[in-house]
């Protein structure tokens, strides 16, 4: 049934987006094809946390599908919405998911606790990649919802 999805632009050409060439060039750097330190089990579950929560279907049937397809459990891929209310996430993970939450909503007023609780499991370095690699997809996320990108069966 998967494979039955395709997607139609109802607002745009995505071309015509000023920021669909700048974010390509983030996609080969930070995407899910590109080569990255951070754990590619870990970087895919960010994505997809993003997805879900800037709502973009798009997004999440994308980041969903390439979880399934690198080996990310189907039950923690379709626990990603209650992450912090789940075992099947380890504690590093649990970290990241909340970094992620806090960056992509940008409301906490205390950003920092987010961040000094990432120093705990991950090097400064990990934490610019992973920061970039949610950064990313919140620009995906928004073209991709400005552009109007709808799915639809076959």
């Amino acid at each position: 049934m998967m494979n039955d999805v395709k997607f139609k632009n109802t607002r745009f050409d995505p071309e015509l987006s000023p920021f669909h060439k700048l974010a390509e060039k983030m996609a080969d750097a930070f995407g899910y094809k590109s080569e990255l330190k951070t754990d590619k089990s870990l970087a895919q579950l960010l994505r997809l946390r993003v997805a879900q929560k800037n709502e973009c279907a798009f997004c999440v049937i994308l980041h969903a599908r390439t979880a399934r397809e690198i080996g990310i459990p189907d039950a923690k891929a379709d626990n990603i919405s209650s992450w912090w209310n789940s075992l099947l996430f380890t504690d590093k993970e649990k970290v990241a998911l909340a970094y992620c939450d806090v960056l992509t909503i940008g409301t906490h007023k205390n950003f920092q606790q987010y961040h000094d609780a990432m120093c705990e499991y991950f090097s400064e370095t990990e934490i610019a990649e992973i920061a970039a690699i949610i950064i990313n997809m919140n620009v995906w996320t928004r073209l991709k919802l400005a552009q109007g990108q709808t799915p639809y069966l076959m």
